[in-house]
């Protein structure tokens, strides 16, 4: 992961000496507008830009980045103009503002310097959206080719306004953790195991003052983790659960955060097919978004009392692999009965939850890709948000506000029944299609203690892109929900 470096500047854009020059522009009802924070630009082109834009076939829509040569009429050398779409809907949102940010980002490629009048719109998501957008992943190329951009100061009025130093600084933050997910998600899985997963987060945590305790298989034995020692149980790199702590200055309220983490899922003996299955090295995206949240508290040192409880399994097909059929003891002690090796997530899940509700949070929130089911119901770009009503509702709408954008989703009583089984407490899936997402989030439920506000965020869809990088978003990990949950823990800290 490299950052870009970031400052603010209050210099007039038009004395600016920079390679590039960002500046944005609306998709207007009589056609493309220019974007606050650009009238001095527009000045220097004798009040033509919209005009030059135009002919060179700019419309102001998203994703849409144009570039041509100041020609003088500037001390950058080229003008970027960057779509943020229409803003018929009542003035422009911060995720028009983090999305145009991030393709401007992707489109300075190589550039040394470059600035931004999108600040003058929305300085938090301007920064966000330049983090984001100016990530990449090329560990594994013999060649990577250019670099991105090197340097991005932000046009504000007052750049030693504590209000702008701030902004920076925990926008800078939310778009490091976002990218450390999006790092770990990439590693493939020959690298990125249980046990160097765990390794990788311990050292994260431990860098910036974290509590680490770190579970091999031996300790899950002994304390009765039947989940993720029986999801684990076909591979021969065995499992681990990860707990990270953040006690926080004056911490009024304690949150509990669970991510799963399955380094590879072939399905295990309930086998997946050929066809896309190594997009499965992401199925402990969740996993790592919590482990990045956990970096980012410590540094913005939220002041709560925060818990990651994290399992890292790998699910493989083996002689020693468990079965459709087997039961297994949960940590806790209630049974599962398996009728399907594919639905691992859940069983190292609740293993986990259990674990973390014994330290008596007032919240928890969980995040898993945990059922296909997400993505036939919502598509790749939205998560899916149950549990308990009031607190999933909260989540889902700083969800959206910060640009992630999930959906609040039910957990019908009647799904519950389907759950029963003829062996144990419970069966791992219904045994029918309908309703998976929301069947697999009242099996959670049953593992979370009473009095506990509780929210599961399913990201099977929005945690991995396999299309092409579009905003602030590239191929690959995405880091959802990593900027929900810092939203959801700062909403925490400030209104409890």
């Amino acid at each position: 992961m490299t950052t870009p470096k970031l400052s603010l500047t209050d210099t007039a854009v038009t004395k600016l000496a920079v390679d590039a020059l960002i500046v944005g522009t609306v998709q207007g009802t009589d056609g493309l507008q220019l974007a606050p924070g650009s009238e001095q630009v527009a000045s220097a082109f004798d009040g033509d830009l919209r005009q030059v834009l135009t002919s060179l076939g700019a419309t102001g829509k998203a994703d849409e980045v144009v570039k041509l040569p100041a020609s003088g009429k500037l001390r950058a050398a080229v003008l970027v103009a960057t779509g943020l779409g229409s803003s018929a809907s009542g003035g422009l949102t911060g995720e028009q503002v983090r999305r145009a940010s991030g393709a401007a980002a992707r489109a300075l490629t190589g550039v040394d310097r470059a600035a931004t009048t999108l600040s003058d719109v929305d300085l938090s998501a301007a920064v966000q959206g330049t983090v984001l957008g100016a990530y990449a992943f090329t560990g594994y190329k013999a060649n990577s080719g250019d670099g991105p951009v090197s340097e991005v100061e932000f046009v504000v009025a007052d750049a030693k306004a504590d209000g702008n130093a701030h902004a920076l600084k925990g926008a800078t933050a939310i778009g490091e953790a976002v990218n450390t997910a999006r790092d770990l998600i990439n590693t493939p899985p020959n690298d990125l195991f249980p046990a160097s997963f765990a390794e990788r987060a311990g050292e994260l945590g431990r860098a910036v003052g974290l509590e680490v305790e770190v579970l091999d298989d031996n300790a899950l034995r002994k304390q009765g983790f039947g989940g993720i020692l029986g999801v684990g149980s076909g591979s021969s790199r065995p499992p681990r659960l990860v707990r990270l702590r953040h006690k926080g200055p004056k911490a009024a309220k304690k949150v509990a955060l669970v991510g799963k983490g399955i380094t590879f899922d072939t399905g295990g003996i309930s086998i997946k097919p050929a066809a896309g299955m190594e997009e499965m090295t992401s199925d402990m995206s969740g996993a790592a978004a919590v482990v990045a949240t956990m970096v980012l508290a410590a540094r913005l040192n939220y002041p709560l009392d925060i818990t990651a409880t994290v399992p890292m399994a790998e699910n493989m097909p083996s002689g020693t692999a468990y079965r459709p059929g087997d039961v297994l003891t949960m940590y806790g002690g209630k049974t599962v009965e398996v009728l399907n090796t594919d639905a691992e997530g859940r069983l190292i899940l609740v293993d986990a939850i259990t674990r973390a509700c014994e330290d008596e949070p007032d919240y928890l929130v969980e995040t898993s890709t945990l059922t296909g089911a997400q993505v036939v119901a919502l598509g790749k770009r939205t998560p899916g948000v149950m549990g308990s009503e009031q607190f999933r509702d909260r989540v889902a709408k700083l969800s959206q506000a910060a640009g992630e954008g999930g959906w609040p989703m039910p957990l019908p009583e009647e799904l519950r029944g389907d759950l029963d089984s003829k062996l144990a407490d419970l069966a791992n899936i219904t045994g029918h299609r309908w309703g998976g997402m929301l069947a697999a989030g009242i099996f959670i439920e049953q593992f979370v203690a009473d009095g506990v506000e509780w929210a599961h965020i399913d990201i099977a869809g929005p945690a991995y892109n396999t299309s092409g990088p579009w905003g602030y978003t590239p191929k690959g990990g995405t880091g959802v929900p990593v900027r929900t949950l810092a939203a959801v823990l700062a909403d925490i800290a400030d209104q409890g």
